[in-house]
C-alpha cells in the first residue's frame, strides 16, 4: 500500500469571492435624463444588467451623502451634516469614529484587495483634516482628490503622498486619471483575491469641464422643460416661492449651457466605462466581478424656477441612477423597488460573504436578493408604445429618447406616441413587489452665513446662497437648523 502526501494550498481551490466595482458619478440626474448621454454604460452595465428606477440618496448634498454611501449609515448616524469641516465633513471628529467603520474596511479585514480613485470627501486634504497624508483606513491603493470636484490643476494623495496636476489634458484630465489609475490596478490583481475598485470621477460636477474632444457634443439640445421647468412652486417652501418666475432669458440661457456641459463630462466616464469592462474581460474577471453605477446626489437646471444646484427635496434632487451587472443578475431588466445609498455597504459585504452580524452594524439592507430575483424587462422608449391611455401627457411625457439614447422632443403626442416616454405609463405597468422598502429617509442640516454679499434683504438670517443671484438671491437658500422628510 502506497500512501502519497500533497501539500494543498486551500486558497488555490477555495471560491473566491466575486470582485465589486463601484463607480460614482457627482451630481448626477435621473429627472433630467442625466444617464442618457452614456450609451457604453447602458450597454455594458444597464442592459447586461439591472437598473433600479427608484434610488434614492439619503441627502441633497454631496459630503453627507457620499458619507453614507461609506458608512451605511444615515445623517443623524455619522452626523456629516455639510460639505465644511464645522459640518463635520472629513474632520477629526469624522475620522476617528465614522470612518474607521466604513465598509472598505471590513472588506479589506476579509481578504479584499481595495483600491480608490478619485473624489472622496469634500474637505479631504484640507490641513484641519491631515493634509495629504492621511489616508483613510481600508484602502491598499489610495489616489485621493484633495478637496471638491475639478478636472485641471488639483492633488492627489497617492499612499499619502501629494500628486500635483497640472492643465494639460492628455496628462492631467482627472477622469481620464481615474481611468488609468484603475486599468493600472486591474493590471495588477490576483485571480485568487478578490477585489473591490471605486472610481469617483468629478463629472458632472461644476465647473463642468469636458474632455476637448467633446466640446462641440449636444450643440443643439437645451435642458429638458419638464413640468416644473420655469413655473412659480405653489405650497412649497416659501423660500421657493420667493424665486423669479419666469426666470430672465440671461439665466434660462445659462441653464441650457450648463445642460449641455454637464452632459459632454460625462462622455468621457462612459469612456472609462468602457476601458474598465473591457480589461475586466481581458484578465478574465469580468464574469466574477458586480459592477455598480451611481451618483452622490441628483440636480435641478430650472424646477420651480430655481436656475441650478441641488440641496432640495424633490425628486430631481434625491433621486439618482443605479445600474447593476454580475453574477446571477438577469440582463436588461428593471428593479421598481425603493433602495437608498445606504444600501450600498450592506450590499457589498454582503456579497463579499461577510457574516450578518455586521451587516446589523448598518443602518441600510441588503439588497442583493433583489439582484438574483426575476423582474420586469428594462423598459425603453419603444417598449412603452401601448400602454398609456388617451389622455394628453404632461409636459415631461412631451420627451423621447432617440436611437443613441438622447432626449428629444417630441413634435406632437399622438405622431410621436410609439416613442415619448411616459413615466406614468412605465409605473403603470405590472410590478414584482418584494416589500424591500415602504420609505425613504432624506436629512439635511443646512449651511447658513450671516452677511450674503448682494442680498442684503437676507442677512442675519441663517440662510446661505450659492447660485444666482438674480434669482432674488435664493435659488440655494438653505436652513441652518435641521431639515428631514420622508419620502
Amino acid at each position: 500500500m502506497f500512501v502519497i502526501f500533497a501539500n494543498i494550498d486551500v486558497g488555490a481551490i477555495a471560491v473566491k469571492p466575486p470582485n465589486i466595482v463601484l463607480i460614482l458619478t457627482d451630481d448626477q440626474d435621473v429627472a433630467l435624463f442625466g444617464q442618457y448621454p452614456m450609451p457604453k454604460t447602458k450597454q455594458l452595465i444597464a442592459d447586461a444588467g439591472m437598473t433600479f428606477t427608484n434610488m434614492f440618496v439619503s441627502s441633497p448634498l454631496c459630503c453627507p451623502s457620499r458619507s453614507s454611501i461609506l458608512t451605511g449609515q444615515f445623517v443623524h448616524n455619522h452626523m456629516v451634516t455639510n460639505n465644511s469641516q464645522s459640518g463635520n465633513c472629513s474632520s477629526a471628529s469624522w475620522q476617528s469614529s465614522a470612518e474607521k467603520k466604513a465598509f472598505p474596511v471590513y472588506l479589506q479585514v476579509n481578504g479584499y484587495k481595495t483600491f480608490f480613485a478619485g473624489k472622496y470627501l469634500n474637505e479631504y486634504g484640507s490641513p484641519q483634516a491631515g493634509g495629504v497624508a492621511h489616508v483613510p483606513p481600508g484602502w491598499d491603493d489610495w489616489n485621493g482628490l484633495v478637496g471638491n470636484s475639478v478636472y485641471y490643476n488639483y492633488t492627489l494623495s497617492v499612499q499619502g503622498q501629494a500628486e500635483s496636476h497640472g492643465d494639460n489634458y492628455q496628462q492631467d484630465y482627472l477622469t481620464d486619471v481615474i481611468h488609468r489609475k484603475a486599468v493600472n490596478f486591474l493590471n495588477s490583481v490576483s485571480s485568487r483575491k478578490p477585489f473591490f475598485m471605486m472610481l469617483s470621477t468629478p463629472a458632472c460636477h461644476q465647473p463642468f469641464t469636458s474632455a476637448p474632444q467633446f466640446l462641440q457634443n449636444f450643440t443643439d439640445r437645451r435642458a429638458p422643460r419638464t413640468k416644473h421647468f420655469n413655473i412659480h412652486g405653489k405650497d412649497k417652501h416659501w423660500l421657493v416661492e420667493k424665486t423669479i418666475t419666469p426666470m430672465p432669458n440671461d439665466t434660462v440661457e445659462l441653464v441650457d449651457d450648463f445642460f449641455r456641459n454637464r452632459w459632454r463630462t460625462l462622455l468621457s466616464v462612459d469612456d472609462m466605462v468602457e476601458g474598465v469592462v473591457n480589461k475586466l474581460k481581458a484578465i478574465g474577471e469580468l464574469n466574477n466581478t458586480y459592477i455598480f453605477f451611481t451618483s452622490d446626489n441628483g440636480y435641478h437646471l430650472g424646477q420651480f424656477s430655481l436656475p441650478y444646484d441641488k440641496r432640495q427635496f424633490y425628486d430631481f434632487d434625491i433621486q439618482v441612477p443605479l445600474m447593476v451587472r454580475g453574477p446571477g443578475v438577469k440582463p436588461n431588466t428593471t428593479c421598481q423597488e425603493l433602495v437608498m445609498s445606504v444600501d450600498l455597504a450592506p450590499t457589498f459585504l454582503n456579497i463579499g460573504k461577510i457574516g450578518q452580524s455586521t451587516l446589523d452594524n448598518f443602518d441600510g439592507m441588503t439588497f442583493l436578493n433583489l439582484l438574483t430575483t426575476s423582474h420586469l424587462p428594462y423598459l425603453d422608449a419603444k417598449e412603452i408604445e401601448g400602454t398609456s391611455n388617451n389622455s394628453s401627457p404632461d409636459v415631461t411625457d412631451s420627451y423621447f429618447i432617440d436611437e443613441q439614447g438622447f432626449v428629444k422632443e417630441c413634435s406632437s403626442w399622438d405622431a410621436a406616441r410609439a416613442l415619448c416616454v411616459s413615466w406614468r405609463a412605465a409605473k403603470r405597468t405590472a410590478r414584482h413587489t418584494i416589500g424591500f422598502r415602504e420609505s425613504v429617509l432624506i436629512e439635511y442640516f443646512g449651511e447658513h452665513v450671516n452677511d450674503i454679499p448682494g442680498c442684503p434683504s437676507y442677512e442675519n438670517q441663517g440662510l446661505s446662497v450659492s447660485v444666482d443671484l438674480k434669482a432674488k438671491c435664493i435659488s440655494a437658500c438653505l436652513f441652518s437648523f435641521p431639515l428631514s422628510c420622508w419620502h
